[in-house]
């Protein structure tokens, strides 16, 4: 991370911590990116898809909770257009589907489906095969990384605070770029009773509780902003914050970061 960015960065959260409920920010509660790319992989499942256990099996097993993977993050997306078959999946929002719609967009693209892998923001079929897919996810970690980005998270009443700043260095990497923050949590269990998995019980890994951000980069390749996720009341395990640039004209994925919460950085729920 550059000199400048470092000490906005530290700047930034100096005031949010002062606003916050402790005296100072423990090293635990902040994050940031290195000089290389961190791929930022996106599982778009359901609960009522029965094509979708095996995509979230696989995401489980290839980005084990609890363990740090430096070259990839990993987040689940529910969509909810399978509610209709009766079951209705309580991690699934209309949100998620409109992103998946909005990828497929960017990608020039009228393909919608689940399960769905994105990497860096295109889609991955290749994830069914994995040496296929292992091999993609390590070539989009080799080139530099197209943005910086640093976090702190603050502990509220049901909520964390994540102050986010990012620098974008290429000018033609600006136009588009917004920063985004998400919640995801592991270790979620869905005893399904109706529609295409009834009788199944499914494990969700990585999954997304909260999104927020959208904090544009301005001219000069900077943006800075304050999110608050709240915490559902259905607490999972390995509660993470995750960051990520992304431009939202061709759904390209700049840089991603993640920062674990341990428990000095989020309130007992």
């Amino acid at each position: 991370m550059s000199a400048a960015l470092a000490l906005r960065a530290a700047a930034f959260a100096a005031g949010l911590w002062a606003a916050g409920p402790a005296a100072g920010a423990p090293t635990a509660c902040h994050a940031e990116s290195g000089a290389g790319t961190v791929a930022l992989v996106e599982l778009y499942t359901s609960d009522g898809c029965d094509s979708c256990p095996p995509a979230d099996r696989w995401l489980s097993s290839r980005f084990t909770p609890d363990e740090s993977r430096d070259g990839a993050i990993a987040l689940a997306f529910h969509v909810d257009y399978w509610d209709r078959l009766g079951w209705k999946d309580r991690f699934a929002a209309a949100a998620w589907t409109k992103r998946q719609y909005d990828a497929a967009r960017a990608a020039r693209s009228d393909l919608v489906y689940t399960p769905q892998v994105l990497l860096q923001g295109r889609d991955l079929p290749d994830w069914r095969t994995p040496a296929k897919g292992a091999a993609a996810i390590a070539a989009a970690t080799r080139p530099p990384a197209r943005a910086e980005i640093a976090v702190d998270v603050v502990p509220q009443p049901g909520a964390v605070a994540v102050s986010a700043v990012a620098r974008v260095p290429a000018v033609a990497d600006r136009r588009g770029a917004r920063v985004f923050v998400a919640l995801s949590e592991s270790g979620l269990v869905s005893d399904v009773k109706a529609g295409e998995n009834a009788g199944k019980r499914l494990v969700h890994d990585h999954v997304v509780r909260a999104l927020g951000g959208e904090i544009a980069i301005d001219g000069a390749g900077e943006g800075a902003g304050t999110v608050a996720l709240p915490l559902p009341a259905e607490a999972g395990r390995a509660a993470t914050v995750v960051a990520f640039v992304q431009n939202i004209e061709t759904g390209a994925v700049l840089q991603a970061l993640a920062l674990p919460l341990v428990p000095g950085c989020i309130a007992a729920r």
